[in-house]
């Protein structure tokens, strides 16, 4: 993480004395001002951890001066260092919530003391209001974003399921957010106030699962030399979410069945019949009903978890969520490092929306986090992104003009032809081929999504 100090002062001389303090910290990086005025113009566009001042202000009070420091970054940390100290003025601008007061001269290790303490509690203040923010947040429906068909209607069935307590399975690829559509279920259901558990079953070796899931009493086997209760039992009143649930093996299976049906269970070893009161989430990036005709997966069980099924659809096939999720994680991001309002270039945008996404929202959640750890100024450019975005998108224009480039045979007959009325066919075709999936309909013609939907205006096919 790189710290940002402002230093304010309007002597030149004590402005370098000042800077010299963090001479050989890689991590900090130093902006100097001579008036109160650039102070405040920076504070106002930059994000810093950090201001160093003096009490000698020209234009306005030095109280004036810090209450409009406080006004434009409240959690700033503000160290005073001044020649002109009495104990008065030091009440005085402690009460306005300056960090430390040191006044000249003083010892370089005194001031580099109050300089770390002060970049401690300004990390801290920055991971905190992000901790809190997550929390008010990360399961607000608003915050899953999308503008895609298949996201609104995902989200739809999310808050209609939320009401109930029924089960829910949840399927798609690896990376499209099944667990945070679980959380989402969970946070905003009766249920909220109880336990949420997570377990992804392909996590945990099949020798251990099932003492995993119904627990054990002591002596059940080798080394249980305690009872202990299973996932089951820990998520009673509360939502027990099962990932990869397609990884169980049959036998465990038939006994998850029988909690699914009758909300009961045993532990391992014991004789005791257990009542749970638990809400069941299943997720799978597989297709159970293909697993149900191989015999890998039971089908009353899979017709037991599959009451609400919410099926996620791929990134790649929706790509109107792309910007919008990678503003969402520019400002995640940006936020948690502490860092300024962070933008994409057209360019940047023009490579994301072309690259296939086989890792889904995960990748394009790892690829905006690495390009904000890259960034040393306000915009996103291709460099930030991997190599492999750009040769993806080289590839794919490539092979789009090689396939454009073949001419379609095609002869005008003898009476002449509607240019409109075969163009609007050719559109109506690019529909039905692609399921009514405008994106894809868009690029069977090799047209933009803008061209694609003036076409579709001027023909009356919009609805």
């Amino acid at each position: 993480m790189i710290y940002k100090v402002l230093i304010s002062d309007d002597e030149e001389r004590m402005r370098r004395v000042l800077a010299m303090v963090f001479e050989g910290m890689s991590d900090v990086k130093v902006v100097t001002t001579s008036s109160c005025e650039a102070t405040l113009n920076y504070l106002e566009r930059e994000h810093f951890h950090l201001l160093i001042t003096d009490l000698k202000v020209q234009e306005m009070g030095r109280l004036e001066f810090l209450r409009a420091v406080k006004s434009k970054v409240p959690d700033i940390p503000i160290i005073v260092v001044t020649a002109y100290g009495s104990m008065i003025a030091a009440i005085d601008v402690m009460k306005e919530g300056v960090f430390d007061y040191l006044t000249t001269p003083f010892e370089k290790d005194v001031l580099k003391m109050a300089v770390m303490r002060a970049l401690k509690m300004s990390s801290l203040t920055i991971e905190n209001k992000y901790l809190r923010q997550e929390l008010e947040s990360r399961y607000d429906f608003r915050n899953i974003v999308g503008n895609s068909p298949q996201t609104i209607d995902a989200l739809r069935l999310v808050g209609e399921v939320s009401k109930t307590s029924s089960t829910v399975l949840i399927t798609g690829e690896s990376g499209t957010g099944k667990e945070l559509i679980a959380r989402a279920i969970h946070f905003n259901s009766k249920r909220a106030c109880g336990p949420l558990i997570v377990m992804n079953c392909a996590a945990i070796p099949e020798n251990l699962l099932e003492s995993e899931l119904f627990g054990y009493e002591r002596g059940a086997f080798t080394n249980a030399d305690k009872t202990k209760k299973g996932r089951f039992e820990l998520a009673a009143g509360g939502t027990f979410f099962m990932d990869e649930i397609s990884e169980m093996s049959l036998a465990i299976q038939a006994k998850v069945l029988r909690v699914v049906e009758a909300k009961e269970m045993e532990r391992l070893g014991g004789t005791e019949t257990i009542k749970v009161d638990v809400r069941i989430i299943c997720a799978s990036n597989k297709n159970l009903e293909e697993l149900v005709k191989l015999g890998k997966f039971r089908e009353d069980l899979y017709y037991r978890i599959s009451v609400f099924p919410i099926t996620l659809t791929p990134l790649r096939e929706r790509t109107e969520d792309i910007i919008p999720l990678s503003k969402l994680f520019l400002k995640h991001f940006s936020t948690k490092m502490g860092k300024a309002s962070i933008s994409l270039t057209k360019e940047v945008e023009k490579l994301l929306l072309m690259h296939k996404w086989e890792g889904n929202i995960r990748e394009l959640q790892n690829v905006i986090e690495r390009a904000v750890i890259l960034c040393k100024g306000s915009l996103i450019t291709t460099e930030h992104l991997p190599s492999a975005i750009a040769r993806s998108f080289l590839f794919t224009e490539k092979d789009r003009l090689q396939h454009l480039d073949k001419a379609v045979s095609f002869d005008i007959p003898p009476h002449g032809l509607s240019l409109d009325a075969l163009e609007k066919q050719l559109v109506t075709q690019a529909l039905e081929k692609s399921k009514n999936n405008k994106t894809k309909a868009a690029k069977l013609l090799g047209l933009t999504r803008g061209t694609f939907r003036y076409r579709l205006q001027k023909y009356g096919l919009a609805n």
